[in-house]
């Protein structure tokens, strides 16, 4: 219920979020019809080559004989799956970090922290493309996943880390303490909550951020291309010179789309973070009034 009022809250009083709520679900649907779709997404020169969009190929067609339209719910579905899963998981090391330090403090606290400004400043695009030439076949989507979430947590921890420090010399962390809980429960029942929100405005973000970098290793060759994605989707396109041979909407759709989720998880991200400012959430309820 009170997810719901979170909900109803931001829809009446922030445009920015009723925005991004509403390309967030746009992408969403196109990313559900790939169970409808009427051509495996592996297949090639099963419709008519190059054809401009119109009906009934909406999108039109590449040059390797595939209706875009449904290939692109099958590339974006994965794209958003890839984004969410390296999300996830950079999530449990940046809150177990994070709120690990930030509670027990000490030499704890600067180890952890040593370790994370290690990750901050490690270039990540080049480590990416080295994995790339060292695993080669071996690259898998779930391999490029759990390497930039290892990559990916650095930042948010430091963030987490803030507020754990203040939530260390609160009250009701005292109490847990004399009441005998441990280390791990008071971090999961007492902490986590008070996080909470600051993770699910990161993880829109995270998600973001890993998408941006998939696609532009995709875009390179450096990933597994022969799984539809939006940077394969741009790959291919380029490979058969297609703005060149007039087939702009190869690459003009996937990019539009594209833009779709960075600016919806944006502002979904902006207005979470708004919402947890209880000024900012006052002004835009109208004050006092």
């Amino acid at each position: 219920m009170a997810a719901l009022k979170v909900l109803r809250d931001l829809l009446k009083t922030n445009t920015e979020f009723s925005i991004g709520m509403a390309l967030t679900v746009i992408v969403l649907v196109i990313a559900a019809l790939s169970f409808c779709s009427p051509y495996p997404p592996m297949d090639m020169y099963v419709v008519p080559l190059d054809l401009p969009p119109g009906w009934p190929h909406l999108f039109g067609t590449t040059s390797r004989g595939q209706d875009l339209f449904w290939l692109l719910t099958y590339a974006i579905r994965n794209t958003l799956l890839f984004g969410l899963s390296v999300a996830l998981m950079s999530r449990v090391l940046a809150l177990v970090v994070g709120l690990v330090a930030g509670y027990k403090g000490g030499w704890i606290d600067r180890v952890l922290m040593s370790i994370n400004d290690t990750f901050i400043v490690i270039p990540l695009l080049p480590i990416l493309v080295l994995f790339y030439f060292v695993m080669r076949d071996n690259l898998t989507w779930g391999w490029l996943a759990l390497i930039m979430a290892m990559l990916g947590w650095a930042y948010d921890a430091r963030l987490i880390r803030s507020i754990a420090i203040s939530l260390r010399n609160r009250d009701f962390t005292r109490t847990s303490i004399f009441s005998g809980m441990t280390t791990r429960e008071i971090l999961q029942r007492e902490h986590f909550p008070y996080v909470l929100p600051i993770v699910f405005s990161t993880t829109l973000n995270n998600i973001n951020w890993s998408i941006g970098l998939e696609v532009t290793l995709a875009v390179l060759g450096f990933t597994d291309i022969n799984t539809p994605s939006i940077g394969g989707l741009i790959y291919w396109a380029n490979q058969h010179t297609a703005m060149v041979a007039g087939v702009w909407w190869w690459i003009a759709f996937p990019v539009l789309l594209l833009v779709m989720v960075f600016i919806g998880l944006y502002l979904l991200a902006v207005s979470m973070n708004e919402y947890i400012d209880p000024r900012s959430r006052l002004n835009r309820m109208g004050g006092a009034a």
